[in-house]
């Protein structure tokens, strides 16, 4: 990180740099047990309960894009984060910094889609704060979400994989790069009619199908702002297990595809704001990806790759035609402001 003097968006972006940030800076000051886990929630100990908590900001631009806003984005992306950490999300905390000149219409449009939204997933926002900056200070509305839940049993050490075993696989519950294009297509400055939703959703009760299965559910990440990529090379990295994945089993829209191609993205390292990935036992995978399949948010789920003795700490992406390629986290950012 000292290579670079500022901050840059790259920093942002869930791949290599915002790694080395999280690393070699938060960490290193932060320090303690429960951080080093590094998972998308904190989990501890309360008595006989033990609570997953986690933070996210949101600062998308455009605020509204196809399939979304802001609203309903911050209160998926927290409840995701807690859901994937094998807990049962309770309650949010919701921060608002607004910038002078903010439309009250556009302001009461995102708060009540997160009303919503929080019905939807079984979830209270129980206290916030709002504050308001001058104009030009801010991009129009920025918000902060923490969010608190139990955890469910049999699901310590989810967040780290530590169970994972070879000849495990791997699970996505749907179609990937939906967000990131879709966002991509509402930008101001790009006039493209894809007719891209995005794919944000409330994940708990998809999860919740799962973990029925208890132990034979080993990982679990959302694939948000370093798309599917960057969470399988994060994975593996430094273990000593690799990971095959099967190009022509990846679920891609071919509206996404094209956009991809046209603005040279990769669909493995575009955003998702409701994409779980999951590693699972062999033995249960079918079983799982049928419980998945029964449920509006897992109805085009797949199994896209497994867990393999070769090539220990890198992920390969066998493709579609034959070839081989590696799978890295990228090294800066792809799309920013995407959540």
């Amino acid at each position: 990180m000292r290579n670079n003097e500022t901050i840059l968006l790259g920093h942002g972006s869930g791949g290599r740099l915002t790694h080395d940030l999280i690393r070699d800076l938060f960490v290193k000051y932060f320090k303690n047990e429960i951080l080093q886990t590094q998972g998308d929630s904190a989990i501890l100990n309360f008595s006989n309960d033990k609570l997953a908590f986690t933070t996210d900001s949101f600062v998308v631009d455009p605020i509204f894009f196809p399939g979304g806003n802001i609203g309903n984005l911050a209160i998926a992306g927290t409840v995701n984060d807690l859901a994937v950490s094998g807990a049962e999300p309770k309650y949010l905390s919701a921060g608002f910094i607004l910038e002078e000149g903010l439309s009250f219409e556009y302001l009461e449009k995102i708060v009540k889609t997160m009303a919503e939204e929080a019905d939807k997933a079984g979830v209270q926002i129980v206290t916030g704060d709002t504050k308001v900056v001058e104009r030009g200070k801010c991009d129009k509305i920025f918000i902060n979400t923490s969010g608190i839940g139990t955890l469910f049993p049999n699901t310590e050490g989810i967040v780290m994989g530590d169970h994972i075993q070879i000849g495990d696989k791997i699970i996505i519950n749907g179609y990937i790069g939906d967000h990131g294009m879709a966002v991509m297509s509402a930008r101001n400055n790009l006039k493209i009619n894809s007719n891209i939703i995005s794919d944000c959703a409330c994940l708990n009760k998809l999860i919740e199908k799962a973990l029925q299965f208890g132990h034979d559910v080993k990982f679990m990440r959302d694939a948000t702002r370093g798309g599917l990529g960057t969470v399988l090379a994060e994975l593996c990295e430094h273990k000593s297990f690799g990971i095959n994945l099967l190009e022509e089993n990846i679920p891609v829209r071919e509206n996404v595809r094209g956009m991809c191609e046209l603005l040279g993205f990769d669909p493995l390292y575009v955003a998702n704001e409701g994409k779980v990935v999951m590693v699972v036992a062999k033995a249960y995978a079918d079983k799982i990806l049928s419980s998945l399949r029964q449920h509006p948010l897992g109805k085009d789920a797949s199994i896209i790759g497994e867990i393999v003795e070769q090539h220990p700490g890198r992920t390969w992406l066998l493709t579609s035609i034959g070839g081989k390629r590696i799978v890295d986290m990228p090294a800066g950012e792809q799309l920013p402001r995407i959540c």
